[in-house]
């Protein structure tokens, strides 16, 4: 049982020899990669030695039973508590040594779009922005608005904001491994502010979550690009610059499209397009080689199906509800304040248990 745990300490040890070379570190992408790599490794071999004490331990506890007939009940005790603690550890090394989706150590960008329902929906996609904003602060992530449109009631038409840890974060535990079990259709039933009837309404908002690429994830050919610049406006469409500082940049190989007009800098607005660019150009890199693979490996690396509705935000029941996992509470303000933490982890806990099931098959 976790024979292949052996090759990973042996990984775990080149890579503490590796990262002691200050030579190494003068590559921060690659001290960042090796950095991670190092983290992930470090909790695979941490648990390892804790289920190999116990182990240990509930041995040395039933020899001492059977060999000590006045504390007997009392080690047969321990052996049997230290036995059930073993099971938990080996069970949390068993759900450490499932392969990961690759993208799950990066930075995210989630986009937020309003959808049907117009300015009501626009409204939604404003409180799902601050939503995934206070569970960024929760969890001592920082975020940046990259890009947005606002509408004229104070929503968003579109948002699109980078999330990004601080140091190295533990294996699943970095901003895309979370947060992408976000994307899809995001439905609101709720009586609107332009509702004069107080009549419930249904709208919904979309959500894209990418892993924030870099440079070195995606090689981008400037010959590939056509750039056009125009002036940004604001909710109705009235102008805020009176320069052509917002850009527009088309991936001439893929269509891909992405504008930005949110900084007073064309420069500034070129360089965030081009990170939302690189962040499009991974996710469909990793979609094209995931669409090739088995279905075990599809379902592995791609779990959420951005076209289905996947949650319903029920105000005047102050109910939650995830369609995927069946997760339901009451508690629709406090999430919408930032308490996400109880629906992301249902969605974890699917994707581990869909990712054991396709081991076992």
């Amino acid at each position: 049982m976790f024979e292949a745990v052996e090759g990973l300490i042996a990984e775990h040890a080149e890579l503490e020899t590796a990262l002691a070379d200050p030579a190494v570190h003068s590559d921060q992408s690659r001290a960042r990669k090796l950095n991670q790599r190092y983290a992930e490794l470090s909790a695979i071999v941490r648990t390892y030695r804790d289920w190999l004490q116990l182990g240990d331990d509930a041995g040395a506890a039933r020899e001492l039973a059977s060999e000590d007939p006045d504390g007997s009940e009392s080690f047969a005790a321990e052996a049997v508590e230290l036995d059930e603690r073993r099971v938990q550890v080996g069970e949390r090394l068993r759900q450490l040594l499932i392969p990961r989706d690759p993208s799950d150590s990066k930075d995210a960008l989630l986009e937020v779009k309003s959808g049907e329902g117009g300015e009501e929906s626009a409204l939604f996609a404003g409180d799902l922005l601050r939503m995934y904003t206070r569970y960024a602060e929760t969890r001592g992530w920082t975020t940046e608005v990259l890009d947005s449109t606002p509408s004229d009631l104070g929503g968003y038409k579109s948002v699109t904001v980078a999330v990004k840890a601080k140091g190295t974060p533990a294996p699943g535990e970095a901003p895309y491994a979370l947060l992408k079990f976000e994307g899809g259709v995001h439905r609101v039933q709720r009586v609107p502010v332009t509702e004069s009837q107080g009549r419930v309404h249904t709208s919904a908002a979309g959500v894209l979550v990418l892993p924030e690429a870099e440079q070195v994830d995606v090689s981008i050919d400037e010959n590939d690009l056509r750039i056009d610049v125009f002036r940004s406006s604001g909710p109705g469409g009235q102008s805020v610059n009176t320069t052509d500082s917002a850009v527009r940049i088309t991936h001439l190989p893929t269509g891909i499209v992405v504008s930005c007009q949110n900084e007073k800098s064309q420069l500034q607005n070129k360089e965030q397009a081009l990170r939302i660019l690189r962040a499009r150009l991974l996710a469909a890199a990793e979609e094209a080689a995931s669409a090739e693979a088995s279905d075990a490996r599809k379902s592995q690396v791609r779990t959420v199906d951005r076209s289905e509705r996947i949650r319903t935000y029920n105000f005047p029941e102050n109910r939650i509800s995830d369609h995927r996992t069946g997760y339901k509470s009451y508690n629709l303000d406090q999430v919408l304040d930032g308490a996400l933490e109880p629906v992301i982890d249902s969605c974890v806990q699917a994707d581990m248990t869909a990712r054991l099931e396709a081991l076992g098959d």
